[in-house]
């Protein structure tokens, strides 16, 4: 628990009052971990300070409020001296008017003056003013100090220069108009600072000032705590924060310890002084004097019983080598001691027998602008003008707090023009001082190693590891060890379950540097990525046996023409990805690289990853693809690949992707291609002949959408499970479908399937089919195995399901098709979908049946049994020739409705949930609906004149028993409502409102998510027997009966407004805000809320709003504990420039705790 001392410079009213003990602190003994705010009342005590304050009590901190004010003149009083003798911290917030105030300046020279001899932590916050005029007295400072000098204060001066130093901390700089942030969003970071500050016992640390790593550092203390971790490793990449971390902890809790020692940079100074200097500088500073040990083993028996008799505490920085632990000793040191290594490789941790290992994390993006914002501004806060610029360089860290204080301190005191150059500097040549920092790493790798980091720095950053170890593996060997390692060392990232392999901007940078420094020649090194660099080499034709990869974004360079013979030279050319960003949404644009008039190219036999977007050639004849890995031709001219009668080894081939390719006839033959994996070919509308690939066993991907002229149905592996194959001219499900027994998914939608073989039955594991928008006329023979079935769009006009059809079908989509006639009595179906047929009758509803889409129908009269109510979830008729919907709940075959007793209960958690008949033009009558539909729209539905509800006593409620939370009831435009079926609607949602009341009040300990009710239909008039408080404008005040009983109680609020609509537009939603405030009686405390509702529109619905609507609304904060309130205001909006609440009411409903009731509304 946290303490707050609060003072203004006069006492102010708070909106809670508070208790006599903590009234009554001010004369008591001064609190821990108090927090000292200084303000000046005039200008900010309603706004950004209270706010302030409000956010530090939220987080549990209890306050201090002192009530004594200074008299004119008078010295700092010694209850406030005591207050802020008392604090660990004091946060001090400079505004306009500050320096008029004599009290805050003795606030302000007390505060410093206890920073100076006791270091206090002081924050200032520079609010609306510029930090410079507190430096230099400047601006309305200036003219407050004159004033005081002016009555000849003798203090002037001490305030003068206390004011000054102000400027040289850390803090905030709040400047505030249309380009700075939010003020809520500073106070979130005032209070997260705080917190860490006050978190913390100790200050001492050198470190104290750097964010981001306090949860690190109690995790790490953790590990210290238990007794079974005695050596803890610390892993990470360079520059991450390891040493600082250990730093931070080792001041903190290294008293704790007989002795102690830090050594620094193990690695270097392994390098330039050798084993036996780091050991005497160890054992002389854990011993107190100095020892010389020249030998391998640990020196004499007396050094080894004397370290065992102590418990140290040592900490091993970047350690390398698992022997550097070893040689160190740290097995001989005392019972209790704590040995903390930091090491960029974890498997030297690992082969060092640390107990546990702790991975140093990257600083999140708001500590990271944080602390970058501490050495580029020395403040908490970029200021606004530098605020896009800092985010750069924030990004370009990635969390690393080298790179943040390396890349801040550069930029301190630096013109914007130099921020923006260095910017444009980072992105091409990155930063040298961070990337000599890191190339350490790589120098200690072996050839495998570096070869594979170079690779992926350049080439493969992003991709995942199983694809990187395809390709990789047949350029070199040991490739899954070798990423290992490299993981290992920092040097990459593995990122969620797929192992997608990442690495930090800054290595990258670094491995292009190390390329760069092969030659100042771009023909001449190993690998090429820069643009202007490429295109030099490929017009000039400059490339020769070096070259092992060349990576082009196309969009970055002018149109060249290319000869064929370019890559003859490059006989060692292992890697070839020419891509254009986003070029399929622009494919001419991508077309760069053109073609001399002749058919192929002369690709080197090396390539393993082919990736050319928009490939110029008619072919690839005359390339032997015996090493290729990956073929990636996007939207390529090709006619063909490479011939069949090449003879191509192609084992090693894993993915060909010849998306988009227009001119591509046919597929060679993939005989030997026994390891492919994909072969995508979707949008190649001339393709018309594909080899037979049933001999491809590791085959788990084909695509083929929209190969227009494809007619013939693939032959594929028996272990199949996925077929692609929609827009084809395929018009046959040919009987040796009866081979995959794998198929689980057959998607053939718009193709010209007309038959489907009778052979599909013996398929045991097809799932999902899909044949819509095919020109079928019978309905197919159905596999048990089958759940899902698309036959949308057909000219099938009848379906017949009986209770003997031998399928578990639970959704099927008949939407849109030729569908007149529907008997179906199938025990599993669950989702139907008839929306749009020629159907003129209501069907006998299947009892399995969940939702039923009949929208757009020609029916015109339906009538819901009771069955269809228990059932059915959702019914869909919007935009249906429906004329009148019954909802029969009649029980025993009467017209009447019996009484429901206990044994037979309609529960309302079976009701229907949704009804949709929005934009039913002729609908006119909706009878006997559930009383708890949840979501009920009528929308649109101008000839709609009755609608009435079941009487709620034939549905149980039970708010404890189910999960309905939210009402939706839609009924507007619905302009022919007659008054009865407009009084019927709102007692339904007064009666929904009740429910959620009732359910809010029995989980009020426990309270679970939103609870909400939306109503809407047109009026311009609020019911005076509901909503007994009104008024003809958007806000209300209205008393709260006093609570006569002895038990305490609930108060519930219900909303209704009025507003005209016509100003709507079409899709869009309107967003409706209650504001208001509950004042308790006596001494004047009060409690404010916020509710906000949405009513969406969906996209594509044409139609808007019109004329006067009325709303009735209620959310969970309109139920509250009642805590004697005894008045509450209500003001009300609606996000939309053009409309405003013309009415308002509001409905109180008081719930006694005991005996339970349900509210009256």
């Amino acid at each position: 628990m946290m303490n707050v001392i609060f003072h203004d410079e006069k006492p102010e009213q708070l909106s809670q009052p508070h208790s006599p003990a903590i009234a009554s602190s001010s004369s008591s003994c001064p609190l821990k971990h108090q927090v000292f705010l200084s303000f000046r009342g005039e200008d900010t005590r309603l706004n950004f300070t209270a706010h302030l304050l409000k956010a530090l009590k939220d987080t549990g901190m209890n306050i201090f409020f002192d009530e004594e004010t200074l008299e004119k003149g008078d010295q700092l009083s010694q209850a406030l001296s005591l207050a802020i003798a008392a604090a660990n911290l004091s946060i001090i917030v400079l505004s306009v008017n500050y320096a008029s105030s004599k009290s805050c300046l003795a606030e302000l020279s007390g505060i410093m003056r206890r920073k100076d001899t006791q270091g206090h932590i002081v924050l200032p916050i520079f609010y609306h003013v510029d930090p410079s005029h507190v430096r230099n007295l400047g601006g309305s400072f200036k003219t407050s100090f004159n004033h005081h000098e002016s009555n000849r204060l003798h203090q002037v001066q001490r305030w003068k220069t206390a004011f000054s130093e102000v400027d040289k901390l850390k803090g905030w700089h709040i400047e505030g108009g249309k380009f700075d942030r939010p003020e809520t969003e500073y106070i979130k970071d005032i209070v997260e600072y705080v917190i860490k500050k006050l978190m913390s016992s100790k200050f001492r640390s050198a470190f104290a000032e750097l964010v981001g790593i306090d949860d690190q550092k109690k995790t790490i203390l953790r590990l210290i705590e238990q007794e079974d971790s005695r050596l803890i490793g610390l892993w990470g990449q360079g520059g991450v924060g390891k040493t600082t971390l250990s730093d931070v902890i080792f001041n903190e809790i290294c008293h704790e310890f007989e002795g102690k020692c830090f050594l620094l940079n193990v690695r270097e100074k392994f390098k330039t002084q050798g084993m036996e200097s780091l050991r005497k500088d160890l054992l002389s500073k854990l011993l107190n004097q100095e020892i010389h040990v020249d030998t391998p083993s640990f020196g004499s028996t007396l050094i080894q019983e004397r370290l065992s008799n102590k418990r140290v505490l040592v900490v091993l920085d970047d350690v390398n080598d698992s022997d550097q632990i070893d040689c160190f000793g740290v097995k001989q040191f005392g019972d209790g001691s704590k040995i903390i290594v930091t090491s960029r490789d974890r498997q030297v941790l690992k082969n060092g027998g640390v107990d546990k290992i702790h991975e140093v994390k990257k600083l999140d993006i708001n500590d990271s602008l944080q602390l970058f914002s501490t050495f580029a501004f020395k403040q908490l806060n970029p200021t606004a003008d530098f605020r896009a610029l800092s985010n750069n360089f924030v990004e370009y860290a990635q969390g690393s707090l080298l790179a943040l204080k390396v890349l801040g301190s550069k930029l301190y005191k630096k013109s914007r023009k130099e921020w923006e150059s260095e910017v444009d500097k980072l992105k091409e040549y990155g930063q040298p001082k961070i990337s000599h920092f890191l190339r350490s790493s790589f120098d200690e790798l072996d050839e495998l190693e570096k070869n594979i980091f170079l690779d992926i720095a350049i080439f493969f950053k992003g991709k995942f590891r199983k694809d990187l170890e395809k390709i990789l593996s047949c350029c070199y060997k040991g490739v899954v060890s070798g990423i290992s390692n490299l993981i290992d060392k920092c040097l990459l990232d593995s990122e969620d379950k797929d192992e997608w392999i990442s690495m930090h901007d800054m290595l990258e940078e670094m491995g292009k540097d190390i390329v760069r420094e092969e030659s100042i020649d771009p023909g001449k090194r190993s690998r090429l990525w820069n643009a202007k660099d490429v295109y030099q080499v490929l017009r000039y034709n400059k490339g020769i046996n070096l070259i092992q990869g060349i990576k082009l974004d196309m969009s970055q360079i002018d149109n060249l023409r290319i000869h064929h013979s370019i890559f003859e030279g490059m006989i060692n050319l292992r890697v070839i990805h020419f891509f254009t960003c986003g070029f399929v949404w622009d494919a001419c644009r991508a077309k760069k690289l053109l073609a001399d008039q002749v058919d192929c190219a002369s690709l080197p036999d090396e390539l393993r990853y082919l990736y050319w977007d928009c490939y110029p050639f008619k072919s690839l004849s005359g390339f032997n693809p015996k090493n290729l890995v990956v073929l990636k031709l996007f939207f390529g001219d090709m006619e063909h690949l490479w011939n069949d009668d090449d003879n191509q080894s192609l084992v090693n081939l894993r993915e060909i992707f010849v998306l988009g390719c227009k001119k591509l006839r046919k597929i060679p033959s993939l005989l030997g291609a026994i390891n492919l994996e994909i072969l995508n070919c979707r949008w190649c509308e001339s393709l018309v002949e594909l080899p037979c690939l049933n001999h491809l066993a590791s085959l788990k991907l084909l695509v083929l959408h929209g190969c227009h002229n494809l007619k013939t149905f693939p032959e594929v592996p028996k272990h199949f499970s996925c077929l692609e194959l929609y827009r084809t001219k395929i018009e046959e499900v040919p009987d040796s479908i009866e081979h995959l027994g794998g198929l689980r998914k057959l998607c053939l939608q718009k193709s010209k399937v007309n038959i489907v073989s009778s052979n599909i039955l013996k398929l045991e594991s097809l799932r999902d089919m899909d044949l819509s928008h095919c020109p079928m006329v019978e309905f197919p023979e159905l596999p048990r195995s089958l759940t899902n079935l698309n036959l949308s769009g057909t000219q099938i006009e009848e379906v017949c399901l009986s209770l003997d059809t031998p399928s578990n079908l639970q959704t099927l989509d008949m939407s849109g098709s030729g569908v007149k006639y529907v008997s179906i009595k199938m025990e599993y179906l669950r989702h139907l979908n008839l929306s749009h047929c020629p159907m003129i009758e209501f069907l006998e509803t299947p009892k399995s049946l969940r939702l039923l889409n009949l929208s757009g129908t020609q029916i015109k009269e339906a009538t819901l049994s009771l069955d269809s109510l228990n059932n059915l979830w959702k019914l869909k008729m919007s935009s249906s020739s429906i004329q009148q919907l019954q909802c029969n709940i009649n029980l025993f075959g009467s017209r009447e409705i019996p009484t429901v007793d206990g044994s037979s209960p309609i529960l309302m958690s079976k009701s229907i949930y949704g009804l949709e008949m929005d934009h039913c033009k002729s609908l006119k009558l909706l009878s006997e609906l559930p009383p708890y539909i949840r979501h009920l729209d009528a929308h649109g539905c101008t000839s709609l004149e009755k609608v009435s509800f079941t009487d709620q006593k034939s549905y149980e409620l039970d708010p404890l028993g189910d999960n309905v939370i939210w009402f939706y009831i839609m009924f507007c435009n619905c302009f022919s409502l007659n008054q009865d079926s407009i009084d019927n609607i709102e007692a339904n949602a007064m009666l929904k409102i009740g429910y959620l009341a009732e359910k809010l009040r029995l989980t009020w300990e426990n309270p679970t998510r939103q609870h909400r009710l939306f109503c809407c239909f047109p009026g311009d008039k609020i019911s005076a027997n509901k909503f007994e408080y009104q008024s003809m404008s958007s806000s209300l005040v209205l008393k709260i009966a006093p609570n006569r009983c002895c038990g305490s109680r609930f108060l519930g609020f219900s909303i209704c407004l009025v507003a005209d609509l016509t100003p709507c537009h079409h899709h869009e939603f309107l967003k409706f805000t209650c504001k208001y405030q509950l004042t308790a009686a006596g001494v004047g405390g009060y409690k404010k809320f916020t509710s906000e509702w949405i009513s969406f529109i969906e996209a594509g619905t044409e139609w808007k709003y019109m004329g006067d609507h009325v709303f009735i609304l209620f959310s969970e904060n309109m139920v509250t504990k009642d805590k004697d309130y005894e008045e509450a205001s209500f003001e009300f909006y609606i996000e939309n420039p053009n409309i405003r609440v013309e009415k308002c009411g509001v409905h109180v409903s008081y719930v006694y705790e005991e005996p339970s009731t349900t509210p009256t509304t």
